[in-house]
């Protein structure tokens, strides 16, 4: 029996298009409303009345600049660009709703450990428990130039970084404030002994005082993480609840998958708590025909060079250098190699066996990206995710959009019903008004075998007063067992150009990492499901 699963809803605050480039031409898209706050209202009420567990907030840091050099093809076709905080548009969606919840994305690179720690708090607080982060780290030097650096640091030293990180938060989320110190007596607000300060100092952290606010209804959001690289592996194993994934293909989520419980479990965890969501893009009908007919409207207002400006984005790899309509596989250029490699499978695919070019390349990214994409009617796009349920052992899905809000409203009333039908999804959410951990897992707090629950409030004093030292920061790096890239750079192995395809779908750029490590190449992508016209990529 195909087990239940969850869904959420994929989304960044970007002004026009998200994953599908060109789609805010279309006279029925809103996309170009995003930055006013009944968007973020109507989607919140959307979600809710679909029963969606979340609403997972894309984010980074300036922008995609690798193709041509610039920004200016982004900005020409509207994608991913004019892009707002996702973060203070949390509240306005809570305040409609009272049980769908939000992960927001926010970089461990850049943003202090003790504003974000009072950030989640906050909005832990205001939205009853339902909140979530999703933990990354910031991997391009546009990112870095922009708030202050030169370069980006190394892979494997962000991740060091991170873990250091993540030691300051909990920290100050778990060990800081005792459950019974706010009172609210005649005579004692507040209890003094019960509130104690963090004295923390680290190689790449000192903070030294108490949490700004009082225990919050789940203490630590929910922790999705979504790296895949060794290091990635490691680090979600130790600290994500939920992992978002990007794989193209049921057997490459499945060892994802496979592999992550393992590490998981080594580390004390029981395996089935991790949560897995892959992304995936449906174009869903009435009918077989309806949904046809959307596919090929949406090719029409698709925007190619958008799809090769996200592409370069992604990959490092400046896709302007290369003629439009020159096959990859006859490319003298340097990287052209790569990319075939990546895409050498499509060659016999469903669309035919014609060779890859860049506008090819251009018109499959602006239709969502190198995702498992299925076509269909509800029950045909049912039968796709059913057969990714049973194939991968995965727990949910990251459902993102192509028409806006056309995508989002179908799976609502179209796809949902059928998943109720079969079992697969929850008719309402476990626990209504409950907190995102509570219906996401069934229980309020970080799990006792939770790498953060050694920080509750007592359980080890010396920890509130403690920092990793260089060696033990060289342990870490070690246990990641992760490779050492040059992050920033416009790399262009075969190896590790797909293993950056690999992690970066969904993950906005500014999430994943570039480790040669893949459980294998992502060239080699085939239909995921039994679906007609799956357009599976």
């Amino acid at each position: 029996m195909t087990k239940q699963v969850q869904l959420c809803f994929l989304e960044t605050a970007c002004t026009g298009s998200y994953m599908a480039s060109g789609q805010w031409r279309s006279p029925q898209d809103n996309g170009k409303t995003k930055d006013r706050i009944k968007y973020w209202t109507e989607l919140a009420k959307l979600a809710e009345r679909g029963k969606i567990s979340a609403i997972f907030l894309a984010d980074w840091y300036v922008g995609f600049d690798v193709y041509g050099g610039s920004l200016d093809a982004c900005l020409k076709a509207g994608h991913q660009v004019a892009h707002l905080d996702p973060v203070p548009l949390i509240s306005a969606m809570a305040a409609v709703t009272s049980s769908v919840a939000f992960a927001p994305t926010i970089s461990t690179t850049y943003v202090k450990p003790y504003i974000l720690a009072r950030q989640l708090s906050t909005l832990d607080h205001v939205t009853e428990g339902r909140c979530g982060w999703n933990i990354v780290t910031s991997h391009t030097n546009s990112s870095a130039q922009a708030l202050g650096f030169d370069q980006i640091m190394g892979h494997d030293d962000r991740y060091v970084m991170a873990e250091e990180y993540m030691d300051v938060v909990y920290k100050l989320w778990e060990s800081s404030w005792a459950d019974d110190a706010v009172l609210w007596e005649q005579d004692l607000a507040i209890d003094p002994a019960r509130v104690q300060r963090v004295e923390h100092k680290g190689k790449y952290f000192s903070v030294q005082g108490r949490s700004q606010v009082h225990p919050s209804p789940q203490r630590t959001p929910v922790l999705f993480q979504a790296g895949t690289s060794k290091s990635g592996t490691a680090f979600a194993a130790r600290h994500a609840e939920a992992i978002f994934m990007n794989p193209a293909t049921t057997k490459l989520c499945k060892a994802q998958i496979s592999v992550a419980r393992a590490e998981a479990a080594a580390q004390g965890r029981d395996p089935s708590t991790l949560k897995f969501f892959p992304c995936i893009v449906p174009i869903i009908g009435r009918t077989e025909e309806d949904a046809i007919a959307k596919h090929e409207e949406a090719k029409r207002h698709g925007d190619m060079i958008g799809g090769l400006a996200q592409f370069s984005g992604y990959t490092g790899i400046d896709m302007s250098s290369f003629p439009l309509d020159e096959p990859f596989a006859a490319s003298s250029i340097k990287g052209g190699a790569a990319i075939q490699a990546v895409l050498r499978s499509f060659e016999a695919s469903v669309e035919g066996a014609e060779p890859w070019t860049p506008r090819r390349l251009g018109e499959r990214m602006a239709l969502g990206g190198l995702h498992p994409s299925p076509v269909g009617s509800a029950k045909q796009v049912a039968d796709f995710f059913e057969h990714w349920i049973n194939e991968t052992d995965c727990d949910g899905f990251n459902v993102a959009y192509v028409s806006n809000p056309g995508s989002f409203e179908d799976v609502v009333e179209l796809l949902v019903p059928e998943l109720q039908k079969r079992g697969i999804m929850w008719n309402d959410y476990a626990k209504p008004q409950g907190s995102f951990r509570e219906n996401l897992l069934g229980h309020p707090y970080l799990a006792e075998d939770h790498y953060g629950a050694k920080f509750k409030y007592g359980r080890d004093p010396s920890l509130i007063r403690s920092g990793k030292s260089d060696e033990e920061n060289t342990t870490v790096r070690a246990a990641s067992n992760g490779e050492a890239v040059e992050d920033g750079s416009t790399s262009k192995s075969v190896k590790g150009a797909s293993i950056v395809l690999q992690e970066a779908y969904g993950k906005a750029a500014e999430n994943h990492s570039r480790s040669a490590d893949s459980h294998e190449q992502l060239g080699r992508v085939a239909n995921g499901g039994p679906v007609v016209n799956s357009t599976t990529i």
